[in-house]
């Protein structure tokens, strides 16, 4: 089935490569890609609302391309990820609005539009930045460092715009992806409007929704996967903390939501800890629990620079530091110095501290005035204005 699969996306890739000249664009079609297709989410979540919202954009077509074709997108068709229709439409549609790589045999034609809004401030190195040998070949893909980074100098080649959401990300960019300034539009991220927007109403819906009480603090547990630690299927993750010990420190006044990273495969097992800790899809969009959460605890992923605008403790259990630190791909700055909260190694002081109500508060607030200078839930707007009005007037 699988070399059936890939054999099928070859010819598709070689018929899209010979035809994709000849296929006229179709004028304010707009096609959504989200993690390849994994769900409905993220930035091009966030831009699509935004545009079904605004009545000037209601001439516009929307594609949106999933792996689950059956799912319902209210005024946008969708296709299936990788599907014929996947490879028509990018040959059909005006814009593409993009959060992750495309595969370097889709070609873009020059009255098309191509934003890549990408998925996050890095705290990890990314692409030419990563700290590794040149022998160096990453995980499933065999890549050499080479090939991977000329994966994304061939998919860069073809952005007309690309979102940064900060000052940090617009000097992280030209240096990770060597894109060119003039072509990052820094607006701050359409995914992060909502949190300058939601209502207590909006959270108790969401917690009814998920199944929650709604009278006990929420802690978001958030860890991501490992670069070295993988089988075929994809990443896996060591659990490394002690959910029985944690309810009883915590006790009845805390529930724990525990949200693996969308690329890790391997499943956990809660029994032990039934009504106290609450598995979310690793697959599911991780934001519309940020404003349930009364704090975060997290390692290595960049979830952390999104919650931290809602200015709530968080805490990074990083009992493996040393080890990461080392052995993968580097970061972009000193964490004990940068980082909005306190590194725990040991799970006693975590727990501890978050008991007593421990956090570092005047960090928080020294890392919103550096990394949210435009979240002020109107990214998406700007975003739109720039992409759509400015392109029309051309």
């Amino acid at each position: 089935m699988i070399k059936a699969k890939k054999a099928i996306r070859a010819i598709l890739a070689f018929l899209y490569r010979h035809t994709y000249r000849h296929v006229k664009v179709k004028e304010k079609t707009v096609f959504f890609l989200s993690f390849h297709g994994r769900g409905y989410s993220d930035n091009p979540k966030a831009i699509y609302e935004y545009m079904r919202s605004c009545g000037e954009y209601a001439n516009y077509r929307f594609i949106w391309a999933l792996r689950d074709p059956k799912r319902k997108i209210e005024g946008a068709k969708v296709i299936r990820y990788n599907g014929p229709f996947y490879f028509y439409y990018l040959m059909r549609s005006q814009y593409w609005i993009v959060n992750c790589k495309l595969a370097d045999y889709f070609l873009k034609k020059d009255d098309q539009i191509y934003l890549q809004t990408w998925h996050g401030t890095p705290l990890k190195k990314l692409a030419h930045d990563i700290d590794v040998s040149d022998d160096t070949t990453f995980y499933r893909t065999k890549m050499s460092k080479a090939q991977m980074q000329t994966t994304y100098d061939r998919d860069v080649a073809k952005y007309n715009y690309m979102i940064s959401p900060n000052p940090f990300c617009t000097e992280v960019f030209q240096s990770a992806f060597r894109i060119d300034r003039a072509r990052l539009i820094e607006t701050g991220y359409p995914r992060n409007d909502f949190l300058s927007h939601f209502s207590e109403q909006d959270v108790l819906q969401m917690k009814r929704k998920l199944h929650l009480p709604t009278d006990k603090k929420v802690i978001l547990y958030a860890p991501t996967w490992r670069d070295n630690s993988y089988r075929l299927s994809g990443y896996t993750f060591q659990l490394e903390v002690d959910f029985l010990k944690w309810k009883q420190v915590l006790g009845d006044s805390y529930i724990v939501l525990f949200k693996p990273h969308y690329l890790i495969v391997n499943t956990f097992d809660m029994s032990q800890v039934k009504d106290f800790v609450y598995e979310i899809d690793a697959k599911a969009d991780i934001a519309p629990l940020y404003p349930l959460a009364d704090l975060l605890i997290t390692d290595y992923s960049s979830v952390f620079f999104d919650y931290a605008i809602l200015k709530r403790p968080i805490y990074f259990y990083m009992y493996d530091i040393e080890s990461y630190a080392n052995e993968l791909r580097g970061f972009y700055f000193d964490l004990y110095e940068t980082l909005p909260g306190r590194i725990y190694t040991e799970e006693d002081l975590l727990l501890a501290d978050i008991a007593g109500g421990v956090y570092e508060e005047n960090r928080i607030s020294a890392f919103h005035k550096r990394f949210h200078v435009h979240e002020d839930g109107w990214a998406s707007k700007r975003v739109c204005d720039i992409v759509f009005k400015k392109e029309q007037t051309r």
